[in-house]
């Protein structure tokens, strides 16, 4: 691509005269800016106009070829390009006034002509040249230029007319004296077209002393335009423009202006009932429908008060609402997003709150069925003013309490033949959602009366009800037309509680928060006075309490509950004068707990009495240790071992508040737990994992009872296979399982069915030959009883096993929801008390419940259960960098439980598993070393703390011992690459036994795996400096020794183990060579000069490069190959064969077709003959057959002996495994 536009450059340079030779630089930079012109970045088009009329303004010698190119642009094949010529033309115009614009003309029209009109576009530089200059010859000569064009509306369509409507909309003082002659037979057609008539609406709003209703009467007949004779053809123009505009889906600017027109004519109501309902909407649902409902949208900026009442109370708005009940499935277009644009600018734009209230109350009083079409949560009400936003809940209320459908705009679709008599309740859930979600909508400003308003209406109406108006309560002034029910009053109770969550993330208001500062933390949740939203709830709350003669509650509280609740209000005040005193985060935790408990009491009043009368004990213990903890501390002792610690049975009481169904309650759960992470003892969390756990071995039983689990192995596609069959064995167990039940149910239900049969005498025997027909019709309506009793009977507990077994999936479901909740608890104390000794305890617990996952069967909610365990075990707990530093005193248990895990993990079958246990070793060794001395600044590398560095490293020997001894082992080199890599101090240790294993290793692979950890070991820089001297030369001698047995085999694993042989060699010898180490090399030198000849190499490679890079520290170098000629005899056999192409004598395919044609006797077949072009037929299975050979004409067993099988001798050819031919052989 740059090459043809630097061709176009040097044509183009051709064709200008020769220059001087310092100017051809700026030349260049010249036509660049005409390149720059057709670029498609509009950006880069501006920039270019701007540097070429400066250009222009230095050198004027340039202008006639500037003039010259700019003309030809504008009939460029690009369209993009066009307007970037045209705004060029007419700026350089603008800069040059002494030009003749008319000359620019004649010049457009000698190289323009109307034959070649489709790439013809003058009306952008038509446009830009009336912009900037007004001339009146000029000006009429580009109308009369586009009125000639406006003919090819099969190349231009309507750009002509637009250019024409753009070209009035800028001039000024030419219109009457030049263009009003010119364009009367345009504007005297106007409702021919769209385009005609938006001419005209230009024309009357640029000049309207010149458009009088004098000569609008004598152009068009009449004075006005929107009249009623012309309302048939406005209708007619207003059809033909949503049709043009069907595609683009937007609304044409002819119909916006005819709106403003009849607002200035006075003749709105006529425009819009005439023209709009009974025209537009009269056709079949389409473009004319939707050209209505947006210019519905973009009306209401226009329209007064009274006529957004009538509009939004019309039948655009009700065909509106259908539309949007229809257009629900996926397939089909919807309008409302762009509705909701048009409200949106209306109510951002509008600071009238009477206009912003009636359009919000236009729109939410359009139901269907009682249901609003609008979206419960409507983002738009963030644009409200705040009297218009009172106004609206107002309206709300009133709604709820007194729903009246004839204050709606209710319609039925076609489908919705029947009023739904429920439409009240369909009314009211909407509302409710209304409310909740301008509460929830942090962008909506509102005051905090306006939201304590709608929390006491929900929490007032979900649970109480009006028995006499109080002047006291607000609520009991209205009284509700049509009563509440049970689904209702659900609706409430689920809203309120979603309306505390949303009222428990609120920040402070606006006003309040002017004065905080900007460092500050934000505090959600809190008033402007300081207390918590819910405070203020519960006082409201106990309020109604208090007056029985006015409210009554739903669900009356009896005196146990009563006594309950002015418990927790008097507890919640006790917490208020102690945090006044000094205030903390346990202290409004524990009010929180409080506060939101006794709220729920309104919900569920008998689950929740036990846990607010232990949450009072609770509390009352915990402040009782606090004041006696140090005057009776062995009193205290006593009590404790008696009864249980306070944070026990408060963590038992978030236990039982986690069960709830409420996001708001984990929350705060989550924040009480925090606040006591401090207090909480062993037994408390205890208790937590032991849920945990319950959960685990309830999934783990039922995994057991059904499905069985197989680990993957290394071994894919065996293993895989094997897997798949057992599965497909339990399948069918199952299935079959399932029949025999159902048979046996259907032989029960067969004998019941006997013996009825047998009762009644139905039952045909051979001894007495009876039928049916001997039965007299008592006998029959007897029979009918029984069996239809029976049948019955059978089908109601067929249904009752069907519940029972639902009811039991949904508990499960429930439960297995809660322990996951649990969860949230181990993850805060993790958190916050990493460096508590009582971390240590959740090791196992942890490691239990991943271990037991990793078994179960794969639903959904086991697989988060085990993805969060696994993410709180490794993320946060294993690598903190807060850990434990106070475990001397347990350091034979921390070392009985290194033992433990490592047992463990050697036994395990699941590699993955393994990987969790081995961190865990590593995180009690992190913990057992601790940190060192305050005076060190740097760690030392001999630190190990407390670790019994012997017993340690028996147990990772003995570990490794394992891993290189097994063929199968869970454990990985990378496990001891971590292992090395954190404590050298332990790699040293177990460096001989890595060594060892690099000759004893039970398989190759584990041998070259001995081989890596040597090499990542020597590598650290912590082990080089712990066996500094003396040790060091040592081992790379001892490593010398271990590796002079290098594999002779050809097989892939062994050559792997080969390569990384070779690089620990090539670290050793440079070692060696670098420090200068008395250590003899030549044993390991000729053992690696005859690898050559005892695996076959390449001529490039990993193995190859890596070889001859560790014999060049013995000062042997890469032998070059030469190329050798061929024999005179060999030139003169394919001397002919030359003239078929060049390609290379080992690429060419008779060569290699020779092993083939060999035995049939066909040596003599020359390439011309037909033996020849079959072989080239064969081309596709020669692809798939051909292996790689070497110029010197190897055989490919020679080349491959790798791909034999390793059991097989080599003189007998190797077999091929066909897996999938082993059911033919079954069947055979």
């Amino acid at each position: 691509m740059q090459n043809v536009i630097m061709l176009f450059r040097i044509m183009i340079m051709m064709t200008i005269p020769l220059r001087a030779a310092g100017s051809l630089q700026q030349n260049r930079l010249f036509l660049d800016f005409f390149w720059d012109l057709a670029r498609p970045d509009q950006e880069v088009r501006l920039k270019a106009v701007e540097n070429l009329v400066h250009c222009c303004s230095l050198q004027e010698d340039e202008l006639e070829y500037t003039f010259k190119r700019l003309v030809d642009g504008l009939g460029h094949t690009r369209e993009t390009a066009r307007p970037g010529f045209s705004l060029a033309l007419g700026q350089v115009l603008s800069a040059f006034e002494d030009v003749s614009l008319q000359s620019v003309l004649d010049r457009i029209k000698e190289k323009h002509s109307l034959q070649a009109v489709k790439k013809v576009t003058f009306g952008h530089f038509l446009y830009c040249v009336c912009c900037v200059l007004q001339e009146p010859p000029v000006v009429l000569g580009c109308v009369k230029l586009l009125q000639s064009l406006s003919q090819h509306k099969q190349h231009l369509k309507d750009l002509p007319n637009k250019t024409m409507t753009d070209i009035l909309s800028e001039v000024t003082e030419v219109f009457e004296e030049v263009l009003l002659s010119a364009l009367q037979t345009d504007l005297a057609s106007a409702f021919r077209t769209p385009e005609q008539l938006q001419l005209l609406l230009v024309a009357l709003q640029r000049f309207p002393q010149t458009l009088k209703p004098k000569k609008l009467k004598n152009l068009l007949g009449s004075s006005t335009i929107i009249n009623a004779d012309n309302i048939p053809r406005l209708t007619e123009v207003l059809k033909m423009a949503a049709q043009s505009v069907k595609k683009e889906r937007v609304l044409p600017a002819v119909v916006l202006d005819l709106l403003k027109l009849s607002l200035k004519e006075d003749s709105f109501q006529l425009f819009w009932n005439k023209a709009i309902v009974d025209g537009m909407l009269k056709e079949q649902q389409g473009p004319t429908h939707f050209l209505s409902f947006r210019l519905l949208g973009a009306a209401l900026p226009l329209l007064s008060l009274s006529q957004l009442k009538e509009v939004l109370s019309g039948e655009v708005m009700m065909l509106y609402g259908e539309h949007v009940v229809t257009a629900q499935k996926p397939d089909r277009f919807k309008l409302a997003p762009e509705m909701d644009d048009y409200v949106s600018s209306f109510l951002q734009g509008c600071q009238d709150s009477d206009r912003q209230l009636a359009v919000m109350l236009g729109f939410s009083s359009l139901t269907n069925q009682g249901y609003p079409v609008v979206p419960s949560v409507w983002r738009v009400v963030q644009h409200l003013q705040p009297e218009a936003l009172l106004g609206y809940v107002d309206w709300l209320k009133n709604m709820f309490l007194q729903p009246q459908m004839d204050r709606l705009l209710d319609f039925s679709t076609r489908k919705q033949k029947t009023v739904l008599s429920n439409w009240v309740f369909r009314l009211r859930k909407w509302i409710v959602a209304r409310l909740s979600s301008i509460i929830d909508n942090h962008q909506v400003k509102k005051q905090e009366e306006l939201i304590m308003d709608v929390a006491r209406f929900v929490f007032f109406h979900a649970f109480f009800s009006t028995k006499k108006a109080s002047a006291d309560i607000a609520e009991t002034k209205e009284k509700l037309s049509v009563p509440l029910d049970e689904r209702t009053r659900g609706v409430l109770v689920n809203s309120f509680f979603g309306l505390l969550m949303s009222m428990h993330h609120l920040p402070l208001s606006d006003d309040s928060a002017e004065g905080a500062a900007v460092n500050q933390k934000r505090v959600l949740g809190v008033t402007a006075d300081g207390n918590m939203w819910i405070y203020h709830l519960v006082q409201y709350a106990d309020v109604l309490l208090n007056q029985p003669k006015h409210v009554q509650n739903s669900r009356p509280f009896s005196p146990e509950q009563r006594q309950a609740w002015d418990s927790m209000l008097e507890s919640v005040a006790n917490l208020k004068k102690k945090a006044k005193k000094g205030p903390s985060a346990e202290s409004s935790a524990f009010q929180q707990l409080f506060l939101l408990v006794g709220m729920h009491l309104f919900k569920a009043p008998e689950e929740l009495l036990d846990i607010m009368k232990d949450l009072q004990s609770c509390m009352d213990k915990a402040q009782e240790k606090k004041a006696k903890k140090k005057k009776k501390k062995q009193a205290s002792e006593q009590q404790e071992e008696v009864e249980p610690e306070w944070v026990e049975v408060m963590v038992d009481i978030l236990l039982s508040l986690l069960s709830q169904q409420s996001r708001h309650i984990r929350q705060v759960c989550k924040t009480v737990f925090s606040s006591i992470c401090p207090h909480v003892t062993a037994a408390a969390l205890t208790a937590v994992l032991d849920v945990s756990n319950a959960f685990m071995e309830g999934i783990h039983e039922e995994t057991s009872s059904g499905c069985k689990f197989i680990p993957e192995s290394d071994d894919s596609e065996d293993s895989d296979e094997e897997a798949e069959d057992e599965a497909m064995e339990e399948e069918k167990d199952d299935d079959e399982e399932e029949e025999m039940e159902n048979e046996e149910v259907d032989q029960n239900f067969r004998l019941e069915l006997m013996k009825v049969l047998q009762q009644q005498n139905a039952l045909a025997t051979e001894e007495d030959g009876s039928s049916d027909e001997d039965m007299d019709d008592d006998a029959m309506m007897e029979l009918d009883k029984s069996l239809s009793a029976l049948f019955s009977e059978q089908k109601k507990k067929t249904q009752a096993k069907k519940d029972e077994k639902a009811k039991l999936q949904k508990e499960r479901t429930l439960v297995r929801e809660f322990k996951i909740k649990v969860l949230d608890l181990v993850e805060v104390f993790v958190a916050r008390q990493a460096g508590s000794p009582l971390v240590l305890g959740l090791v196992e617990p942890l490691l239990t419940i991943i271990d037991r996952g990793m078994s179960s069967n794969s639903e959904q909610q086991e697989q988060d259960f085990l993805r969060r365990a696994a993410d709180i075990f490794r993320n946060q707990l294993c690598r903190s960098k807060v850990y434990c530093r106070t475990a001397g005193d347990r350091q034979g248990e921390l070392h009985d439980l290194l033992d433990k895990l490592m047992t463990k993990a050697q036994k395990l079958s699941d590699s993955s598993v393994c990987l969790y246990y081995f961190s865990a070793s590593l995180y009690v060794v992190k913990v057992l070393r601790g940190a060192p001395p305050a005076e060190t600044t740097d760690e030392p590398v001999e630190f190990m703390g407390n670790v019994d560095v012997d017993r340690v490293s028996t147990v990772f020997r003995d570990a490794l011992s394992s891993f290189m001894s097994r063929r199968k082992s869970p454990l990985t080199a990378q496990m001891f690459t971590d292992l090395f890599s954190r404590f050298p101090v332990l790699c040293v240790k177990l460096l001989d036994t890595a060594v060892q294993n690099i000759t004893s290793g039970v398989r190759d692979h584990q041998q070259g795996q001995a081989c890596v950890l040597v090499l990542r070991a020597m590598q650290s820089r912590e082990v080089q400096q712990l066996l500094h001297g003396a040790p060091w030369m040592k081992l790379c001698g001892n490593v010398m020794d271990h590796l002079q047995n290098v594999g002779q085999a050809e097989s892939k694993v062994v050559k792997e183990k080969v390569v990384k042989v070779l690089e620990l060699c090539q670290f050793v010898v440079k070692q060696v060579h670098h420090q200068k180490l008395s250590v003899d090399m030549d044993p390991l030198q000729n053992v690696l000069q005859p690898l050559t000849s005892s695996i076959a190499f390449k001529k490039t490679g990993k193995l190859e490069d890596t070889y001859w890079a560790v014999m060049k520290h013995f000062g042997v170098t890469k032998p070059k190959v030469e190329k050798t000629k061929p024999d005179g005899d060999a030139d003169q056999q394919e001397a002919p064969k030359k003239k078929k192409g060049f390609l290379p004598e080992t690429k060419k395919r008779k060569k290699r077709n020779k092993p083939v044609l060999e035995p049939a006797g066909d040596k003599s077949t020359s390439t011309n003959k037909p033996g020849a072009d079959k072989g080239q037929a064969k081309k596709k299975h020669d692809q798939k057959a051909k292996q790689k050979r070497p110029a010197d004409g190897e055989t490919a067993s020679q080349l491959n002996p790798s791909k034999k099988s390793k059991t097989q001798p080599e003189n007998q050819p190797a077999k091929k495994k066909k897996k999938k031919k082993k059911p033919k052989q079954k069947k055979e």
